[in-house]
């Protein structure tokens, strides 16, 4: 399989239909968890809202599949990302965003931001450390592709989970109202 895939070749539709699939359940796993994207820890996703983000999702998968490696990344992140965002779907839901996301923000103010920040640590740099061993003993581009989607989606975790607290303490700091994006990217 060649690095770039000529269109309208069977490997192009493929990298599609999976770029599809994987973004889709992002979007669908977003969706159930948040559908008016209160949680929703991207402030680029936030800004484009259901409206044009489901277009732009569609415009970009369709340009990515003609890249196998980035096809990939970008499948085994989003995939990644679904997974996380369905493990706390259920609760988000149940509770309503509003009333999630302050149950939320009470429990990571009731917490040391060390410990915080070393269970974040723990969570991520393992994850990376499995991708990293996928990348190391990949043979193949697909394999190698699959680890830096790992790495990826560790890095998505740790940048969105620290730009929340970030925000939220900057707001308590300000004594303005809290507003925080908990959930996954």
């Amino acid at each position: 399989m060649d690095d770039f895939l000529p269109f309208p070749s069977r490997e192009y539709f493929l990298m599609l239909l999976l770029l599809l699939v994987s973004r889709g359940m992002d979007v669908l796993s977003t969706w159930v968890a948040t559908p008016n994207l209160v949680l929703e820890g991207n402030p680029i996703a936030k800004k484009l809202g259901w409206r044009w983000g489901l277009p732009v999702n569609i415009a970009i998968c369709s340009l990515l599949a003609f890249w196998l490696l980035p096809a990939i990344v970008i499948s085994t992140t989003s995939v990644l990302v679904a997974a996380r965002n369905f493990q706390s779907a259920w609760l988000m839901r149940s509770l309503g965003e509003e009333a999630y996301r302050d149950w939320h923000v009470d429990r990571i103010q009731e917490t040391r931001v060390t410990l915080y920040l070393f269970c974040l640590a723990g969570n991520t740099l393992l994850t990376a450390a499995v991708g990293a061993a996928v990348i190391y003993f990949s043979n193949h581009i697909i394999v190698f592709a699959i680890g830096v989607g790992v790495i990826a989606y560790a890095g998505a975790v740790a940048f969105y989970t620290l730009l929340a607290i970030w925000r939220m303490r900057r707001r308590h700091a300000s004594k303005s109202p809290l507003i925080c994006n908990v959930s996954a990217p």
